[in-house]
């Protein structure tokens, strides 16, 4: 089993209800936000001007650099393929922060460790969908297992050929997005 998540740009209107659920969710200060929206665009010529928004959290890589390089094992992948941090075991050095292509990662300075999205593996073992992904009014995101041919997951990755971001690294992230 490996948890993964299609995010579809065509239908997310930048909303960032995903973005106030996570935060509810995590208990996050307002500035602080694990799930961040960028807005792309407009591209193109006038009158045929596009542009869209691209929610951009932790990747859940699975040849991820931020376990790869902590020095204090804090960052780790689990059996499920989630990313987590070992808030105990982190000494706060940032290096996972530095190596993070993706740049979605925060030190927490009450704490001293760095913290992330954790893809609401908590909800995941209870049977629940992230909160994100429950927040969706739009149905832009959807969450499932990246391992078994017959999920919903997998048929919407192959049926709308949607891709990670930034592939080309090799950290093969388990978050796919449908393009506009």
């Amino acid at each position: 089993m490996r948890w993964g998540m299609l995010i579809d740009l065509r239908k997310c209107v930048g909303c960032h209800a995903c973005t106030i659920a996570c935060q509810n969710e995590n208990n996050l200060p307002l500035a602080l936000r694990y799930c961040k929206i960028f807005k792309v665009g407009p591209e193109g010529e006038y009158p045929n001007l596009t542009s869209y928004n691209i929610p951009i959290a932790c990747m859940h890589c699975a040849e991820a650099p931020c376990v790869d390089g902590c020095p204090s094992g804090a960052s780790h992948r689990r059996l499920d393929g989630i990313v987590a941090i070992n808030s105990d075991k982190c000494v706060g050095c940032q290096f996972c922060m530095l190596v993070c292509p993706y740049g979605v990662r925060h030190m927490n300075k009450k704490t001293g460790a760095v913290e992330k999205c954790t893809l609401c593996f908590s909800r995941l073992e209870q049977g629940e969908v992230t909160r994100c992904v429950e927040t969706c009014q739009l149905k832009a995101r959807n969450v499932g297992d990246l391992d078994d041919p017959n999920s919903e997951i997998v048929r919407l990755v192959r049926k709308d050929n949607a891709q990670p971001l930034y592939a080309h690294l090799g950290t093969k992230p388990s978050i796919y997005y449908i393009m506009p």
